[in-house]
């Protein structure tokens, strides 16, 4: 039987707009704080971005794209 690996993955929803250097910066930060915090290895953890249209985002019964 093979042992599984405890792989901690971030999930990061937001609204596109960010550039690339912003999120290589955020990633970057993220990976340092969960390899203090869980002790894992950086290269165990997975971060996703998830972009995420205002015509698709809705708060208080109303599209974000309409606010």
């Amino acid at each position: 039987m093979t042992k599984e690996k405890n792989v901690p993955i971030l999930h990061l929803q937001m609204h596109p707009g960010r550039t690339d250097d912003q999120k290589r910066a955020f990633v970057r930060e993220a990976t340092k704080a969960a390899v203090e915090t869980l002790a894992c290895p950086p290269e165990s953890l997975e971060i996703l971005i998830t972009e995420i249209a205002k015509d698709s985002w809705a708060v208080g019964g109303k599209l974000k794209s309409e606010a």
